[in-house]
């Protein structure tokens, strides 16, 4: 099994095989609208921007799954993140990412690349990094800025 395998559903409701990303670097986090590290929001598109042209992509999930920091609809959601933080990258249906209704990507995630004290996700934009055989490398924490994250990035790219 590989991240490859999983079928998610756009922000404006297509479904869409990860598989289509096979080859590229990808930083999946799950996202919210209303929450104290939304601002990092703008520096997921900076990394996004600053790479894309090279084979990257932020992949972002929204989730209203902590204190319902999410609470929109999918077209809220996308509106709100276009027009405050410029947001481009590829944006998914919102998702739970722990418990028993957690999306079957997460729970691969969370199996891959267990967090500090646990593999459940406890907070909002937890990120992964997939490297370009869709394995999972790397695991960050919610308070992990996305610039700080530049170099596993540029290393991911260079493998």
């Amino acid at each position: 099994m590989s991240i490859y395998d999983f079928d998610v559903k756009t922000i404006d409701g297509k479904e869409k095989s990860l598989a289509n990303y096979k080859g590229n670097v990808l930083l999946i986090v799950n996202t919210a609208s209303k929450c104290g590290f939304t601002p990092q929001l703008e520096g997921l598109q900076q990394l996004y921007d600053a790479y894309k042209n090279e084979g990257f992509y932020v992949l972002g999930f929204p989730c209203n799954q902590f204190k319902n920091q999410d609470p929109g609809s999918e077209e809220e959601i996308a509106t709100f993140c276009q027009l405050n933080y410029g947001v481009t990258f590829p944006m998914f249906a919102k998702v739970d990412v722990k418990g028993e209704h957690a999306h079957p990507l997460f729970k691969y995630l969370t199996d891959e690349a267990k967090g500090m004290f646990t593999k459940q996700i406890k907070w909002n934009f937890t990120k992964f990094l997939i490297n370009q055989q869709g394995e999972v490398v790397n695991r960050y924490a919610p308070q992990t800025k996305p610039e700080n994250i530049k170099k596993d990035i540029e290393a991911a790219l260079q493998s």
